[in-house]
This record gives structure tokens, C-alpha cells and sequence, in this order.
């Protein structure tokens, strides 16, 4: 969006108070994520109100795609909604934004002044109405009613979203990265097909929907010649990228069995990721591939055999497991059971030498017990993987898991995510121990800054990577230290590397590791 408004003409500011007009760009997959987009949009029509009452107020993303129909109601002060689809027209969308804002001034409308933007309560109002209109919504196929705009405006919010999603980015469109330089995140789909119990995604983004491999090429091209060093792909299932483009798709071969026997099958120019990866491992340069938000049921051999074999991928692997009991992964319908899991496990860690694994689990899923909570805690302990995550189970109104009997409370969830995470705190340390004396290539990123030195308990003496002479109550060394990351790292969700001394930010280095805290490394420069 930031791109096709710079190139068609738009100034971009980060003070909304200098701006015409605001965009809100939504986010509704889990409660907490819908309650801060709530927020958002009615701090920014209070905002409005107070400071710059001419200026457009656009709402953007999944709350716009998930409640098509009930968001113009709910949100009488916006002046325009958009859909996914429409990210290319975003500068047409704005201008007519900032016509309807000046109109609805005009005829002082009660939309143009809303009460309370700032009441706590009304968020929770809000949010009561989403949750009572998914209780109601009829069921998938059926008509809705017709958009329920505001009766009492006379000039109605525009509202383009589209109920199915089709938008695929292609490299042609203009692009504003908010990443730094030195590392970008590259789409490779739209979309997901799997039917996960606890998801929303598959209704607010649509079916999967694959980029032509020679786009993503062209774009990851680009981006290496702007300075990028390190391409992370994303879609909601990597690992699903293009079966959809394959002659005379059918949508059925989620499960692993059907994917393999389709994956077997596929015309020798059908675009896969292992396909992919090699032809990004082609392109000139110095730099790392990562691939994130990969499914457990779309590994095959040949996509093993890529990254063991491509330079420039990253021996790393994201693979959201969710859960390894056989009920759990039934209810969730994440269609693999444990036998396949460790199976995977297995061929992965033999194929790809020096391995690092990253996976999320979810706890107090609805009827989680007691006993299945702690076979995933055996599990954690004896699969060891080097990086993981635990997220407490969100009841997502509208999917099959939120009708679901057995909900667990609130605290119990909490209980066992801090109870689950600790297990990782000790597996992580001893990884994190492992390291020491070895030499390691690492992506740097910039100066680490005293608060982020402290939160990472750098200066801790119990983990002995202080020497004699250098600071021990918390103060930072005159010649500071580096923030980077190693092969092993996400930007953003993983552990990091601390290095001696000031390295310029964008570039890989030889660092030799010559401590740990719980999950971070310290390193010297070699």
C-alpha cells in the first residue's frame, strides 16, 4: 500500500496529526489481535476529532475482510473500509476517502463527531457485537444480509472489499519496505487451505494462492541488488507453494499421503518450493534464504534434498507442530498424527546436517487434560528443539474449535504455557552452552543498545562470559557491543548474537562464540 501511494504522488508521515488521511491496517486472528484493531481505529477517530477533524480515516485488512457486512455499523466514524484485494487501488480509495470526510463535514452528520471514541467500554461493545455476529452467521455458502451502513449518515462509508479474496502481489508493484536494508520478507502466496479448528485465516485471506516462481525470482533479484543479504519467505503454508498452478488442481490433498502421491505426479516445469529454493540459490550474491511457516504434511524428499544442498539456504526450518498427542491433533484437525511428526523429525535432522529446528505448540487446547499436557511436555524434552515457542489457545468465535466442549480456563492455560516454556528455558541454555568455542558466520544488525544488553542479561557473571577487567554491574564496555544473528535466527522471533566492539550493520561476519545467557550468544569479531 505504502508503495502504489508514493508512486502515485502521496507523502507519507508517521505523525498522524501532520496527515489527510490515516489507514488503519487490521489484523483479526486472534482476540487479542481484533481488540488492539479496535482500538486502533477508535484512538485514531479521537485523534481526529481533537486535532484534524477534515482527515480520512481508512480501515484496512482481515477486520475489514472478516466482517464485510457489519464493520460500516459498527464504525459509523470511518470513512472508507478496504479489503485485501484492494491494496493496488489504495490511492483512489483515499482520495475518495477524503471527498466523503469533507462531505459528511459538510452536512454535520452525527457520523462526523462520534461520542466516546476513547471509552474502554465502547471497545468492549464493539467487541461483543463481532462475537454475537459470528454466534449468528450463517453458514458457509449462504448469502449474508445486505452492508449495514449507518442509517442516520447520509453520506455512507465506502466499503470495497471483496468476500473472496484473489489478490496475489506481483513484482511490478511499487513496494516501501519497513524493513531495514539488510533484510526483507518475500510473499510467495496468498491464501491457505488447510482446515485447522482454531483458524480464521482460510475465511479472511481466501483459498492458496501461489506467485508464478519467475516473479518471486525477479523480485528477490531486486531486493538483492538494493542490498538485501537475507530473503525470508512467508506464506501461510510455504510448504503448499505451487500445487495450486499444477495442471487441473483439486484443493483435497492437504493430508500428507495425498500430497506425496500428487507431489509424485506433478509435470516436471510445475513450480514447488524445492524448485524455488534452487533457483534462488542461483541468482549472484552473498546472502541467506529463509523459509518460514512451513507445514508438517508437505515435506517431501526433493524439498529435504534442496535445502541440504543449496549454500545459501539456511539450515534452519520453521515447522508450527501446534501439538504432538494423537486427540489434540484430531481436534485441531491438523491431518498428520504423531508418527508422522517423528517421522519428519527424523529425515529432517539425517538430511540436513546442522540443523536448526523452530516450532510453536499450543496449550490448553479444548480438551487438553491433565495427562495429554504432560505427554507434550515428554515430547518437548525429548525432541529438544533448538528453537520453540508456546501460545495459550485463543477461542476464536466462528471456528469449529470455539463450539467445542472441554474449554479450559483462562488460568490453566496460563499455567501450563509458563510450565511448558520453562521446560524450553533449560533445553535452550544447554544449545545456547553448546556453542561456546565454536566459530560462526552471523548477519549483523546494528548497535545493541544498554536496555536491550540488560533485558538480554548480558552482563549476568553466573553464566561466565565476563572476563577479568570488563564491567560486572550492568554497565555497557566503552566499546559497546553488535546485536546479530546467526543462520539459526529469525529476524524478530529468535534468539540473537552479541559481538564485541561496533561491526557495521548489513554485513556477515566470522564470529567466534565465547559465552551464552539463557538464549542469546556472546562473540568476538575474528
Amino acid at each position: 500500500m505504502l508503495g502504489h501511494l508514493l508512486r502515485e504522488g502521496f507523502e507519507i508521515t508517521n505523525d498522524p496529526a501532520r496527515a489527510d488521511a490515516v489507514i488503519v491496517n487490521t489484523c483479526s486472528f486472534i482476540d487479542a489481535a481484533q481488540e488492539e484493531s479496535v482500538d486502533a481505529i477508535l484512538e485514531s477517530a479521537a485523534v481526529r476529532e481533537t486535532r484534524r477533524r477534515g482527515q480520512a480515516l481508512l480501515v484496512a485488512g482481515c477486520l475489514s475482510q472478516r466482517y464485510r457486512d457489519e464493520l460500516p455499523r459498527l464504525f459509523p466514524e470511518v470513512d472508507a473500509f478496504l479489503g485485501i484485494d484492494q491494496v493496488t487501488d489504495v490511492g483512489r480509495l483515499v482520495r475518495e476517502a477524503l471527498a466523503r470526510r469533507a462531505a459528511r463535514i459538510r452536512s454535520r452528520t452525527p457520523a462526523a463527531r462520534p461520542r466516546n471514541s476513547r471509552d474502554a467500554e465502547r471497545t468492549r461493545h464493539v467487541l461483543r457485537q463481532l462475537d454475537d455476529l459470528e454466534k449468528t452467521r450463517p453458514p458457509a455458502g449462504k448469502a449474508a444480509e445486505a452492508p449495514g451502513v449507518a442509517r442516520s449518515a447520509p453520506v455512507p462509508a465506502l466499503l470495497e472489499v471483496h468476500r473472496r479474496p484473489t489478490f496475489v502481489p506481483d513484482y511490478s508493484q511499487p513496494r516501501f519496505r519497513l524493513t531495514p536494508r539488510h533484510f526483507a520478507y518475500v510473499k510467495i502466496a496468498e491464501g491457505c487451505n488447510h482446515p485447522c479448528s482454531f483458524c480464521t485465516i482460510p475465511r479472511m485471506r481466501g483459498r492458496h494462492r501461489s506467485r508464478p516462481l519467475e516473479d518471486i525470482v525477479e523480485e528477490a533479484r531486486r531486493l538483492i541488488g538494493e542490498g538485501v543479504r537475507e530473503l525470508n519467505l512467508i506464506s501461510q503454508d510455504s510448504t503448499y507453494y505451487g500445487l495450486d498452478l499444477r495442471p487441473h488442481p483439486t484443493p483435497a490433498i492437504a493430508a500428507p499421503e495425498r500430497f506425496r502421491a500428487a507431489a509424485a505426479q506433478l509435470p516436471a516445469d510445475t513450480p514447488t518450493l524445492a524448485r524455488l529454493l534452487r533457483a534462488l540459490n542461483a541468482l549472484p550474491g552473498a546472502f541467506w534464504i529463509r523459509i518460514l511457516y512451513t507445514h508438517p504434511a508437505h515435506w517431501t524428499e526433493d524439498l529435504i534434498r534442496a535445502v541440504a544442498e543449496c549454500p545459501k539456504v539456511a539450515r534452519y526450518v520453521d515447522l508450527p507442530l501446534q501439538h504432538i498427542h494423537p486427540l489434540m491433533l484430531q481436534r485441531m484437525r491438523r491431518e498428520t498424527s504423531r508418527e508422522d511428526i517423528e517421522d519428519l523429525l527424523a529425515r529432517l535432522r539425517a538430511g540436513v546436517p546442522g540443523l536448526t529446528l523452530r516450532t510453536t505448540f499450543i496449550v490448553g487446547f479444548p480438551g487438553e487434560t491433565p495427562a495429554i499436557f504432560e505427554s507434550l511436555l515428554e515430547f518437548i524434552r525429548a525432541a529438544r528443539f533448538e528453537r520453540l515457542g508456546v501460545f495459550t489457545y485463543s477461542r476464536e468465535d466462528g471456528t469449529v474449535a470455539a463450539r467445542m466442549a472441554d474449554q479450559v480456563p483462562r488460568r490453566v492455560r496460563e499455567q501450563r504455557r509458563a510450565r511448558a516454556m520453562a521446560v524450553q528455558r533449560e533445553i535452550a541454555r544447554a544449545h545456547a552452552a553448546a556453542q561456546v568455542g565454536r566459530e560462526l558466520t552471523v548477519l549483523t544488525e546494528g548497535p545493541a543498545s544498554p536496555r536491550a544488553l540488560h533485558e538480554a542479561r548480558v552482563f549476568n557473571p553466573e553464566h561466565g562470559q565476563l572476563r577479568d577487567g570488563e564491567a560486572r554491574d550492568g554497565t555497557v564496555p566503552a566499546r559497546g557491543w553488535t546485536v546479530a544473528r546467526s543462520e539459526a535466527d529469525a529476524p524478530d522471533i529468535d534468539a540473537r548474537v552479541y559481538v564485541r566492539g561496533r561491526l557495521p550493520a548489513g554485513e556477515f561476519h566470522r564470529v567466534r562464540i565465547v559465552g551464552h545467557t539463557d538464549y542469546d550468544l556472546l562473540a568476538e569479531a575474528r
